[in-house]
Parts: C-alpha cells; structure tokens; sequence
C-alpha cells in the first residue's frame, strides 16, 4: 500500500493525521484510508505507529474486507523495526491461510526478499503462483505482480525460467526487458569505474523511477459515476430534475462505457468507475449544502467516492465479469463492441 502522493511533495504525518480524520467521517471507507494512513507514517519513519494503525483495524469489530492484507502489511512493517520474531510468525500465518488475494502474498514475499531471504521468497512467490494461476487461465491484472516479483528473485537466485518466468516475460510491456531488469549484474554495476556502464544504469534507474512517480502521482482514478437500476429509479423519483441525465437505465449504462472508451483513446491512465447510492448520494450533498437535483453534483460526488477509495479499475479483464453487474463476462458485456449512447 504505498501513499498516493510522492514523497518528496507531502508532510507524511499530516497527511496521515488527514486521513485519520477521514476515517472517522466515512467508517464506511475507514479500511481502505486508514492503510493509506498507515503508509504514510511508515514513510514518515513513525513505524510504531504505523502498527497501531494496523492493529486498530485488525480488532475492528464490524470485520475487514481484506484482514489478510492488513496482516501482511503489519509484518512487513513490524520486521523494519527489529520485531523479526512477529513478523515471521504473521508471515507463516498467511500462507498456511492461503488468500485468494495476490496483494498480501507479494507483499510477505517482497518482505523475505528484502531481508535476504531469497529462498523463502521464491517459495512464497511460487505458492501463490500455483494457487491464484490454474494452467490455461488468463493471468488478472492483479497477478502480474506476483509473477514480476518471482521472476525477480528467481533472476537473482540464478534459476533458469520456467512456464511462469515465460508467462511474464510475456505480460511485461516495459522496453527494458524483464531478464534485463532483473539481472544481478546491474546492481554490480553501479560499482563500476566505467563512466559508460554507470551512465547507462542510471538512465535505466531514472525512467523506472519515472514510471514509479507517473503511477504515484495521481492519488486516485479518474472515475465515472455507475447507479445500479434500482438506485437510479429511486434517485429520479425523488429528484426528477436529473432525468435529463439519465434517460434511462440502459442509456446510463451505455453512455459510462462510451465516456470511458474515449477517455481511455484519449491517453487519460488509471480510469475507474464508482457505484452511486442515493443516501450516500443525499449524505453528499448535505454535506456540500447543495441539493440532490443539481445535476453539476454529479461529477463532484463521482470524485469524492474514488477519493475516499470506492472506484474499481476500468476496463475489467474480457473474462471478468461487467462492471454493469449482469453477471455476464465483460467481453460479452458492455466490452463486446465499440458502444453507442442509447437514447
């Protein structure tokens, strides 16, 4: 979980005391801001409490939507300060517990890995490999990670590339190949009193950086507005205005695909979509003491929820099932052509 801001541009405990603050106005949300909280105190080198953040939301009673990946990030804080014992025992407990998650095994493996301890991290790696990645599936975005981070160490334990080393090598899109980036040799490199070999490292470590700071730059997805059917209806029948918005339900639905489609051919990155309620939609605009029926509400609502985390990327993979919550996979959904806004 890393903050959505560089480091360089943000004072990491105010910003975590912020998201705090959040937290306790929207509970809803407060996993998901109170991690983001989390991340910046470890950035602020404040990692004990960091780990009473993580322990907070661990005895949450109202229950966690992922605990695993609480847990994984607590042992990854907690071995940063000398709690190696805690760490290790967390880490065993995540794989004994197999998630379905790719997220907190990348995060236990990268831990290992981090403090030497590539054997255990290639295991770790490759665990969740065979768990989350059955032969002949299309691997979900989610996992490239995973792959990434086993390639690595498998690169630098010197083991030869088998059908998952392969399978990254293929997804990775990166002009610097993955052997490459991942060779031992580069590390060794910065050593070197050849002024060429240096030069050339530090070109390759700069645009990696740069691809760092472009992903953590933007704290969170341009997202467009979804209401399920059920929630437009009894959003346009309290608030008729807004039916020159909405036409209709299949309009609406059509019309967020199209949108997304030409942001996306536009070259607009990390896109999303947030589902809309009309109390959370109401809450809003008390809040902003404005009324629901103005429709410029809208886009500023659609904000605030992928603000405070609520957005899912777009597009879903083909075999995913649709953002519109048919239940049909995306190719076969709203990803089958090229959409027309109905009217």
């Amino acid at each position: 979980m890393r903050p959505d801001t560089p480091a360089e541009n943000v004072d990491h405990n105010a910003e975590a005391a912020r998201l705090e603050r959040i937290a306790g106005m929207y509970p809803e949300d407060a996993e998901a801001l109170l991690l983001r909280a989390a991340a910046h105190l470890e950035l602020s080198g404040d990692r004990p409490a960091a780990t009473t953040l993580y322990d907070r939301l661990l005895s949450s009673a109202d229950g966690l939507d992922d605990p695993h990946l609480v847990r994984a990030l607590k042992a990854s804080n907690l071995w940063e300060y000398d709690h190696e014992a805690e760490a290790r025992a967390i880490i065993d407990g995540i794989r004994a517990s197999a998630p379905r998650n790719p997220a907190p095994w990348v995060i236990v493996a990268e831990s290992l890995e981090s403090h030497d301890e590539l054997e255990a991290a290639e295991e770790t790696f490759t665990q969740a490999a065979g768990l989350l990645l059955p032969d002949g599936t299309e691997p979900p975005y989610a996992t490239h990670p995973l792959l990434y981070g086993r390639h690595r160490v498998r690169r630098m334990l010197g083991l030869p590339h088998d059908h998952w080393d392969t399978l990254a090598d293929t997804l990775h899109t990166s002009p610097v190949s993955l052997d490459e980036l991942h060779d031992p040799k580069r590390v060794w490199s910065l050593g070197s009193d050849n002024p060429a070999e240096l030069a050339a490292e530090i070109s390759r470590l700069n645009a990696e950086l740069g691809a760092y700071r472009e992903a953590l730059s933007r704290p969170f997805p341009v997202a467009v507005l979804h209401w399920p059917a059920a929630e437009l209806a009894e959003l346009l029948a309290a608030y008729a205005d807004l039916a020159t918005e909405y036409p209709s339900h299949d309009a609406h639905l059509a019309t967020i695909e199209a949108s997304l489609r030409e942001l996306a051919s536009s070259g607009t990155p990390n896109l999303g979509i947030v589902t809309g309620t009309v109390p959370s939609y109401e809450a809003f605009a008390a809040s902003e003491g404005t009324s629901p029926s103005d429709p410029a509400l809208l886009p500023q609502y659609a904000t605030t929820l992928a603000a405070r985390g609520r957005a899912i990327a777009w597009p879903p993979q083909r075999t995913a099932s649709c953002w519109c919550g048919s239940g049909e996979a995306y190719g076969e959904c709203h990803g089958a052509s090229e959409p027309t806004a109905a009217v």
